[in-house]
């Protein structure tokens, strides 16, 4: 059963971890200024503790109480809060989101969702919540409620159903740092957006202060092979455009970027439950959404994106 919004605020206030949905993915969530619950977190999600969390906030307002916005960092949220972008900035308050949350570093990575639930739950908590996504580390990201129960259901207080998260996969996450902006990770905003608002991005961005920057990320079981023109033998193909594959196994049958974006880890996750040899996947363009997808696809066949 769906916990309400005031009850997931209260299993946050009390040190426990909630299943949070956002238009994202699903999150593990935990008061981010409470070390033990973080702890947990890490514990449910076999995480490595090198890796820093994103504080998820209610509001523009409350993200500059706990982190420092230069001019271009403003712009960005004004342009894109809330949704599915993030903010790496200098941390203003330590004391709102742990050293452990932050992984020992002097930034703090910010969101403000735009999913309903997400921000009654963020409303009604009253502060930041580290919330990374809600599966076990490495594994894909789950998009749907049940698969964010099988995955981390067992370590928490409370789990609200959103629904099916519209984007499906994680934030861009971009640092405004020492007046420098660099795109850390790929997401829903694409680059060329971002330079709309900023001008160029730097080359050389800090990927240390993002999350989901290890080389084996977002990997089902089955091995993923990227960049297929078919499938082989016992191998899954996830097709990507007209006449591609099986219809069932299409990220998108009709080449759309975003369709695909939203049904990748929930097909990734499909595939692998059919125990195949392994999971191949079609050629995706790589400009706007399509460089996201790429990143998630490198991760998961074990390339450094």
């Amino acid at each position: 059963m769906s916990a309400t919004p005031h009850e997931a605020a209260r299993a946050l206030a009390d040190g426990a971890l909630i299943l949070l949905p956002t238009e994202t993915v699903y999150g593990l969530g935990a008061d981010a200024g409470a070390p033990e619950a973080v702890a947990a977190i890490f514990a449910a999600k076999g995480r490595p503790r090198f890796n820093p969390l994103i504080s998820h906030v209610a509001d523009a307002e409350m993200a500059a109480d706990i982190g420092v916005f230069d001019a271009a960092a403003q712009a960005l949220a004004q342009a894109f809060w809330p949704g599915p972008l993030t903010l790496v900035t200098p941390i203003r308050d330590a004391g709102r989101v742990c050293d452990l949350a932050r992984a020992g570093l002097d930034s703090v990575a910010i969101r403000v969702p735009a999913h309903p639930a997400a921000k009654a739950v963020l409303a009604a908590f009253g502060g930041p919540v580290v919330a990374p996504s809600a599966n076990r580390s490495g594994r894909p990201s789950p998009t749907t409620f049940a698969d964010a129960v099988e995955e981390t259901g067992f370590a928490v207080a409370a789990a609200v159903d959103g629904g099916p998260c519209r984007v499906g996969l994680e934030s861009t996450v971009v640092s405004a740092l020492d007046g420098r902006v660099a795109l850390l990770r790929p997401g829903a905003v694409t680059r060329e957006q971002i330079e709309a608002v900023v001008g160029p991005l730097a080359d050389d961005g800090e990927g240390r202060r993002s999350p989901g920057r290890l080389a084996l990320h977002y990997a089902p079981d089955a091995p993923v092979r990227i960049e297929a023109t078919a499938a082989a033998p016992d191998e899954i193909l996830l097709g990507f455009g007209p006449g591609v594959g099986e219809t069932r196994w299409s990220l998108s049958p009709t080449g759309d970027l975003s369709q695909a974006a939203a049904n990748l880890f929930r097909l990734l996750r499909e595939a692998d439950r059919q125990k195949p040899a392994a999971i191949a996947v079609s050629p995706i363009p790589g400009t706007g959404l399509g460089e996201a997808i790429n990143d998630r696809l490198r991760r998961a066949a074990g390339f450094v994106g």
